[in-house]
Formats: structure tokens, C-alpha cells, sequence
């Protein structure tokens, strides 16, 4: 295909264009400008109500007053006596003061504020005792009118579970008005508290001053006490460990008979014999192993055993090798003397072969004599470590006696250190009970404020106007990302890789008051040199060159979706193309709305499908539209058919007898994603007219109809836009011709 694909389109990326305009550059103002314009409007009613909001904000928030106490952590110590405290002093480091600002703010010392002010009975701090507004007024006296318990009663009815709650939430309320902050880098704590009232604010934020102050004193008071109990209780346990620890090694030396023993003398000299006698075993043991590994060896080398060292001092080995060479040498004799077979041969023979047998038989039992030795040396030496290890049991055993006598003095020795450590510490806490002192004091008390701390109404309306701008802005962003319709001929190009063919006005938007009432078709007629009319040619005059080298006569005009202005802008552009000479017709292919005899005021008898039956003629089922010269092919009021007419050869067979007599033929479709009908007209077709409503048509639907299309083989000239308002275009639709209507209107006549 010629046209560039609407599946190559789908993936083009936003701001860049077929033709590569502005491909390099960057943001564009003007655009942005007129996508601000677009949604002005919207801009200004977001921020306007938020701006409302944050004055009616600001004027009926109540003036709260802040009182601020600053108080200072010491670095020094005052030391009364030189002993250490049990609860030492705060460290000078930047940690420090953050954990102690963290306690500042604690729900505990908030809790000792409220019960030492008796704030659960202030009404600013219990919204159960605040006075109620019109709303919760009306809801009260209702309920009394129903026999329901007054505040005051069913506040004594009060469960414990439901006080605790009630004291939670003063709490809570008590906190969301306290402020802690540290002063710089220094050791200096603000504590500030934000009320209704001034001397209120003063008062509550001096209390949790003091109170800080008090909990530390409390704090190490009780940390003294509970040491002091503690150690107390510690040391009697102590005492009697000592007491138990030392009677234990007494005990110990008396029953073991180790008051001065420090070994058994005779185990040392036993297990020294043992020694020396498992070394001799083991020597024996090692020398039976090389001889028995000798011979074996031998053997695997393929002795004969008479040079085994054992057989070599053998009697009987000896003996029968005497008897062997006197019988070997009376077979050589006989070997000489008689053949191989001869009877005293064979004798001779079969004993030199026996004594072989003998001589083996020996060497085999001198080699099992040698294993057995080996196996008794081994026994001895099995039996003499076995010995040994007894023995050196029985030394352990004493040792081990000695080394628990060790253990038991060392922890008599441990214990008895241990209670004396305890008992210096007791006598020094003793000491220090009653000299402890705060590790911060008050540096300058809250004072009455004179001033209201809140609201800022300078601040509220800057942050109120702040506000208002970036909802505003957010709006429009928002606006323009769900404005998923089409604008301007640029937005086609862009996102869809197709060409814009032109834009059809909305004919309100360009025609006098007096003719806005009039159907676009008849205005085209009444008005050939008005605006709208120039448009249809425009659009025109873009089909015709659509395809360069090609002659386009048979055009179709569809859409993505129903009522978009397709029927409409056919007729339109059938008129207008008559206007200029042409021989022209409109078929109107969508068998179901039947739209051209709607706007012409026709009910045919016959139409398209009595053609395609050939039932009747072209000439008699084409009508004339009097005001322009076109020719019209409508659709009769029965001709709604299940059978695929526009897909048959009689459809080829009418498209190319139009073509022979019509200088254009136009064909009116229904929408591609509502109908199948369209792909096949479409393919038919010399160019596919794709039109959608400006700002209307979601471009998921053009994307989905224009890859429909592309399947079909149809060839796609571009798209169109309808129903274009050129007020709202020229104000804000940079990109687009219909941006300068402003200035080319006046060219128009009326």
C-alpha cells in the first residue's frame, strides 16, 4: 500500500510528525499556551473555589494564643560528696537533647498535665463538654424527645473503659497543641502550647515545664530506693553463699584425703613401667610385621619361597632340597639314556614333582607361623596399652580430685570479693539518698501572650493562592490527559501517521444566526461562497490529490463510530462536487440507517439492493437531487438483507459501471467498528475518507478502526475532522488552520 500504516502509526510517538516538522525542537509555547487557553475556564473555577475555601478557612478558624517556657539541660554537676549516683547525669551530646525532647512530648508527662490541671474538665480539650453547634444541637433535642439521656447524665453513667477513652482522647488533644523544639544547636528547649486562651496557653505550657523537671527528681529518687532494697536484699543472699562457698572446701579436703597430697606417687612410677614395657612389645610387633611383609612381597614377585629367609634356615626345607637334586639328576641321566615315555622316566618324574609339593607345602606353613606371630604381637601390645590406660585413669582420677578442690576456693575466694564490692556500693547509695537534683532547670518561664499565634491570614491566603494555582494547573493536566479526542490536524498527523485531509465546521459555529437552523447539505447550496462551503471543497480538492499518479473516483467516506457527521458531510461533498461541474453520485451502502433519504426527504421504492438483485436498473434506481445536479443511489425502506450484497460480484460489476459513467462516486458507509460491511466497500474504493468528530472520538476507536481498515487492503487517503467549532478552534487550536479563522473569516461571504 501507498498510504503510511495505521499500525506503524499506532506506535509513533507524540510530537513527531510524518514529515518530520519539529521533530528537533523542543518545547513549544504556543502549544502549551493553547492548551491553557482550552481549559481557562476549568483553571479558573478549580482555583477560585480553592481560594474561596482557604478565606472561609482563615475567617472562621478560631485565634489560638502560644505561651513558650524554655528550659536548659545542664553540662555541669554540682558533686555534694565524692560518690557515683545511681542514676547518672545527662551527657552533653546532640542525642541527648533529641531523646529528651521525645520525653518532653510523651503521652506519660501530657498524662500528668492533664490530671495536675484537671484539663479533662475543660471543654477545649473534651469535646464532650464543649458547647454543640446548630447541627448537633437539633440531633440532641431530637433524641431527648425520644427519652435519651441528657449529656450530663450519661456522662456519670460513664463505664471505666469508657473513661479511659474519654481521658485518651484529652490527652491526645493536649499533645496536637504541644510544640518542642530545640534552640539551634544549643541545650536550650522550647516548650510551647497553643490555646484559646492566653493565660491558659501560659499556664499549661509552665506546668509541663515543671512537671519534666519533677519526673527527673522522681526518677532518680526511685532509681536510689529501688537500688538501695535491691542491694540490700543482694548482700544477705551474698552472705550466705559465702558461708556455704568456704564450709564446701572443708568438706571437700577432709573427704578426699587431699589436706597435703598433691598427686599419687605410685600410679607415676606404674605408668612409667608400663612405658617402657609397650615400647619393647611394640618393637617386637613391628620386627614379626617387616618379616611377614618380606616374604609376602617375595612371593608377589614371583618367588618360589626357597629365598624366604625363614626357609633358607628350614631343616625340613633344607632336607628336601637335597632329595630334589638327587632326583633331578637321575631324570637327566634318564633323559639321556632313555625317550620321555620310558616307565622309570615317568617315575622319576612324578617324585621330582612331589618333593616340589612338599617344599611348597613347608614354605606355606613357615609363612603362617610368621602371621601368627605377628597376631601374638600384636595381643601383647593391645594388652600392655590397655594396661597403661588403666593406670593413667587412676592418675586422672586424683588429679581430678585436686582440680575440683581448686575450683571449689576460687569460688569461695569470688563470692567472698563479690560481697564486699556489694557492700562498699550499698554504704555509698546510702550516702547519696536525698542529694539528687535535676538535670535541667527553667531559663525563662512562658509568659502571657499578647498576640494571637493563629491563623496567619498573611500566610493562609499565600498558601490558600499557592494552593489555588496548583489545583488549578493539576485540573487542566488532569482535563488534558483524559481528553482522548482528536483536535487539530497536527494531533492526526502525530498520532496516527496519516495525512489531514481538512476540517468541516460545525455550521453554527460559522454561519450567521439567522442561517444556523439551516441542514449543512442546504447550506452548501444557499451558500456556495460561505466558509463551510470552502471547507467541503478543501476537503475535496485533498481527496483528488490524495494519491498522486492515480485518478480517484470512487471514494468511501466512514468512520470509528455512529454519528460523527459521515452521511452529512457525503451529501455535502456530493453537492459541492456537482456545484463544479462534475458528474457525480452518492451510494448509500449503510443497509441499516438509511441516512441519505433522512436528509433528502425520500422513501424510494427500490435502491442499492434491488441493483445488486437486479431487479431493477441503475437508471431506475438512481434519483436526481434537483438543487445540485448529483445523482443519488438510496436505499429502499425494506432493503435491510442478512446476505453479504456488498461483498458479491454484482457490487464489483455496479462500481465499475459508476466508474465508466461519474466523474466521482462517492459511498456512504456505516462505521468500521460496528459493521463489517464497510472493509469491503472499502477495498473496492480508489480512497478511503476517514472522518472523525473533533474532540469526540476516542483514539483507541480511530486507532482500532484504522487498523481494521489497513487489514482489508483498503487505501487510506486520511482523515477528516467534522463538527469543528472554529470559535473554540481559533482561540486555542494551535496547529490547525482553523487557529487563524480569526483573521480569514472576513474573506468569507456571509
Amino acid at each position: 500500500m501507498n498510504n503510511l500504516s495505521p499500525l506503524r502509526a499506532l506506535g509513533a510517538q507524540p510530537g513527531s510528525s510524518s514529515e518530520g516538522e519539529g521533530g528537533g525542537e523542543g518545547v513549544d509555547l504556543h502549544r502549551l499556551i493553547a492548551l491553557f487557553r482550552r481549559r481557562l475556564p476549568l483553571f479558573l473555577a478549580v482555583a477560585l473555589l480553592v481560594f474561596v475555601g482557604a478565606i472561609i478557612f482563615t475567617i472562621q478558624a478560631t485565634p489560638l494564643y502560644t505561651a513558650t517556657s524554655s528550659l536548659m539541660i545542664n553540662t555541669r554537676t554540682e558533686n555534694v560528696v565524692d560518690a557515683q549516683a545511681v542514676l547518672s547525669g545527662l551527657s552533653a551530646e546532640s542525642s541527648v537533647v533529641d531523646t529528651e525532647i521525645e520525653i518532653l512530648k510523651s503521652r506519660q508527662l501530657a498524662q500528668r498535665v492533664v490530671e495536675a490541671l484537671d484539663l479533662e474538665e475543660d471543654p477545649e480539650f473534651n469535646a464532650a463538654l464543649a458547647e454543640p453547634g446548630p447541627v448537633k444541637a437539633v440531633i440532641r433535642g431530637v433524641a431527648s424527645l425520644f427519652g435519651a439521656a441528657a449529656p450530663d447524665a450519661a456522662r456519670e453513667r460513664l463505664t471505666a473503659v469508657q473513661a479511659q477513652k474519654q481521658k485518651e482522647r484529652v490527652v491526645s488533644a493536649v499533645l496536637a497543641r504541644l510544640s518542642v523544639r530545640r534552640s539551634g544547636l544549643t541545650y536550650v528547649m522550647n516548650v510551647g502550647f497553643t490555646s484559646e486562651d492566653p493565660a491558659k496557653a501560659s499556664r499549661i505550657a509552665n506546668a509541663f515545664a515543671e512537671r519534666y523537671l519533677l519526673e527527673q527528681l522522681e526518677a532518680k529518687f526511685d532509681a536510689t530506693r529501688q537500688a538501695n532494697s535491691w542491694l540490700n536484699s543482694r548482700l544477705g543472699e551474698l552472705r550466705t553463699e559465702v558461708q556455704q562457698a568456704e564450709a564446701a572446701v572443708e568438706q571437700y579436703r577432709t573427704a578426699n584425703n587431699l589436706l597435703s597430697a598433691s598427686g599419687a606417687t605410685l600410679t607415676e612410677q606404674e605408668i612409667s613401667a608400663y612405658n617402657q614395657q609397650l615400647a619393647g612389645v611394640r618393637a617386637t610387633q613391628a620386627e614379626a610385621e617387616a618379616r611377614l611383609r618380606t616374604a609376602r612381597a617375595q612371593l608377589a614377585a614371583g618367588s618360589s619361597g626357597d629365598d624366604v629367609g625363614e626357609a633358607l634356615g628350614s631343616q625340613v626345607v633344607q632336607q628336601l632340597r637335597a632329595r630334589r637334586a638327587e632326583v633331578s639328576g637321575r631324570v637327566a641321566d634318564l633323559t639321556s639314556r632313555y625317550g620321555p615315555r620310558h616307565p622309570d622316566m615317568l617315575r622319576a618324574e612324578r617324585e621330582l614333582a612331589d618333593i616340589d609339593g612338599q617344599i611348597q607345602a613347608e614354605i606355606r606353613r613357615i609363612i603362617s607361623n610368621l602371621e601368627a606371630q605377628v597376631q601374638v604381637a600384636r595381643e601383647r601390645t593391645g594388652s600392655m596399652a590397655g594396661s597403661l590406660g588403666s593406670a593413667r585413669g587412676t592418675l586422672a582420677a586424683n588429679n581430678a580430685a585436686g582440680v575440683r578442690l581448686n575450683e571449689l576456693s576460687r569460688n569461695a575466694e569470688s563470692v567472698k570479693a563479690l560481697y564486699e564490692s556489694f557492700l562498699a556500693r550499698f554504704q555509698e547509695t546510702s550516702g547519696t539518698e536525698g542529694l539528687e537534683e535535676s538535670d535541667a532547670r527553667i531559663v525563662s518561664p512562658a509568659a502571657i501572650p499578647t498576640s494571637a499565634s493563629s491563623p496567619n491570614v498573611p500566610l493562609n491566603l499565600t498558601l490558600g493562592l499557592v494552593l489555588a494555582i496548583g489545583a488549578g494547573f493539576v485540573a487542566v493536566v488532569l482535563a488534558i490527559m483524559l481528553d482522548t479526542g482528536v483536535i487539530t490536524g497536527e494531533d492526526i498527523e502525530h498520532k496516527f501517521g496519516l495525512p489531514h485531509l481538512g476540517s468541516v465546521p460545525l455550521l453554527s459555529s460559522v454561519a450567521d444566526p439567522k442561517d444556523r437552523d439551516d441542514a449543512p447539505a442546504d447550506y452548501v447550496i444557499s451558500k456556495p461562497l460561505s466558509s463551510f462551503a470552502e471547507s467541503v471543497r478543501a476537503l475535496r480538492a485533498s481527496i483528488q490529490f490524495s494519491r498522486i499518479g492515480h485518478t480517484v473516483k470512487v471514494i468511501t467516506l466512514t468512520s470509528a463510530l455512529p454519528g460523527e457527521g459521515k452521511t452529512t458531510t457525503a451529501l455535502c461533498l456530493t453537492r459541492v462536487a456537482a456545484q463544479a461541474g462534475l458528474r457525480v453520485i452518492l451510494v448509500d451502502c449503510d443497509l441499516r440507517r438509511r441516512n441519505v433519504n433522512r436528509l433528502l426527504g425520500v422513501e424510494p421504492e427500490s435502491g442499492l439492493v434491488e441493483v445488486l438483485n437486479r431487479t431493477v436498473s441503475l437508471d431506475q434506481a438512481a434519483i436526481l437531487d434537483e438543487r445540485s445536479g448529483a445523482y443519488v443511489l438510496p436505499l429502499a425502506k425494506n432493503s435491510f438483507t442478512p446476505k453479504d450484497v456488498l461483498g458479491t460480484q454484482a457490487m464489483d460489476q455496479l462500481i465499475e459501471h459508476l466508474r465508466r459513467d461519474f466523474d466521482l462516486v462517492i459511498m456512504d458507509t456505516a462505521p468500521v467498528l460496528a459493521v463489517s460491511d464497510t472493509r469491503l466497500v472499502a477495498a473496492k474504493s480508489d480512497a478511503v475518507v476517514f472522518l472523525t468528530r473533533w474532540r469526540g472520538t476516542p483514539e483507541k476507536a480511530i486507532a482500532g478502526a484504522l487498523k481494521i481498515l489497513d487489514q482489508s487492503g483498503a487505501h487510506i487517503a486520511g482523515i477528516a475532522m467534522t463538527q469543528v467549532d472554529m470559535k473554540a478552534q481559533a482561540r486555542y487550536g494551535y496547529g490547525d488552520a482553523g487557529y487563524y479563522y480569526g483573521d480569514y473569516k472576513k474573506y468569507y461571504a456571509a
